[in-house]
């Protein structure tokens, strides 16, 4: 006899709702311990692949999706400030020949795996983006590729990046406690928030009736950038409001996954590992380089070339000694937001390479 295969197909919808959040609880909570990048968006992603694959039709409502991206947006804009870039007129051409050099090296992995058609069509040139990996996922299927295979090349490669920085910042210096942030429900400045999320409906309004690619994303992003930049609007992102969008954003993802995507995933997997270790591997060799050049410390020179995981990073050069911050975080922003504006770009020229 065989077994009989698992299946939600004739649960009612409160049971896989029930199911969802339970196992989103139980695939986020270790992988929040472990500091693992983007924790609060993977678990509930692994929790709704789950129920996917084993044919729990549980779609996300779009409206909620787009206000998820929103959020997202919102986060992003919040980080974007221009004082750090600052940092950037001091070091000149070595400190932009630096971010460049990632994002050719990724790019160039990219477009060999795509092909080689280790992926499908774009999705290979989207996965290895280094940077902004939650704004390249929701972007991507905007541009034809393949969502679910876009989110595992990109938080495999942003946990192994973690993995990697973490050992070497515990292997090279002492850390720090571990003041990542407050409690889930710190005080919240309530007529910021508001505004803030004025700012996030608006936005998502105004890119569904203009019909823009990604605009969910990028149009609340670049409205609250502008305005906090002006003094016009503080941004407010309670802890819990950014784990409601980045739990939405993983159901949303994972819902999407079938047995046949995660087939495709497994046999790709030792390419898209080898691909990982490249990309390390030559961001390791660009720091030695600006070890050289420009003087600063081995894990300081990592951390700033490290391709991805912006917020990771952030955190280990915090609470590391001997790490120059200001450095780190310039490039890496600066790669951020080159990233965010031309890996679309990019993605679409070298796509029509690809398929010839």
């Amino acid at each position: 006899m065989t077994a009989k295969r698992l299946s939600f197909q004739n649960s009612g919808l409160p049971v896989k709702w029930c199911w969802l959040i339970a196992l989103s609880v139980i695939f986020t909570v270790p992988l929040h311990y472990m500091h693992l990048p983007a924790a609060i968006l993977i678990g509930p992603m692994f929790a709704a692949v789950v129920l996917a694959v084993h044919e729990a039709d549980l779609p996300i409502p779009a409206p909620c999706f787009l206000l998820a991206q929103g959020i997202v947006g919102c986060m992003i804009a919040r980080s974007l400030q221009l004082s750090i870039f600052s940092e950037v007129i001091g070091e000149g051409p070595l400190f932009l020949g630096g971010v460049l050099c990632v994002i050719l090296v990724c790019t160039l992995i990219g477009f060999c795996l795509a092909r080689w058609k280790v992926l499908p069509g774009s999705t290979a040139l989207w996965g290895a983006s280094p940077g902004a990996a939650t704004a390249m996922t929701l972007m991507s299927q905007a541009y034809g590729a393949d969502m679910r295979l876009v989110a595992f090349m990109q938080y495999f490669r942003a946990a192994a990046v973690a993995m990697a920085a973490t050992v070497m910042a515990r292997s090279t210096t002492s850390t720090g406690a571990d003041g990542a942030g407050q409690g889930w429900f710190a005080p919240v400045a309530w007529p910021a928030l508001g505004e803030t999320l004025m700012v996030i409906v608006a936005g998502v309004a105004l890119a569904h009736r203009l019909r823009l690619s990604a605009g969910a994303l990028m149009i609340p992003l670049i409205i609250a950038t502008v305005l906090q930049d002006t003094g016009l609007l503080s941004i407010e992102l309670p802890p819990w409001l950014l784990l409601a969008g980045y739990a939405i954003l993983g159901w949303g993802i994972g819902v999407r996954f079938t047995r046949a995507t995660l087939h495709y995933a497994a046999r790709a997997f030792p390419y898209i590992l080898i691909a990982v270790v490249l990309m390390i591997a030559s961001c390791c060799l660009m720091a030695l380089v600006l070890v050289r050049l420009k003087h600063v410390s081995l894990l300081t020179a990592y951390l700033a070339t490290s391709p991805g995981g912006e917020d990771t990073v952030a955190i280990i050069a915090a609470t590391t000694a001997g790490v120059d911050m200001p450095f780190v975080m310039a490039m890496q922003t600066v790669r951020f937001v080159l990233v965010l504006f031309t890996g679309p770009f990019l993605a679409r020229m070298l796509s029509r390479y690809v398929e010839r």
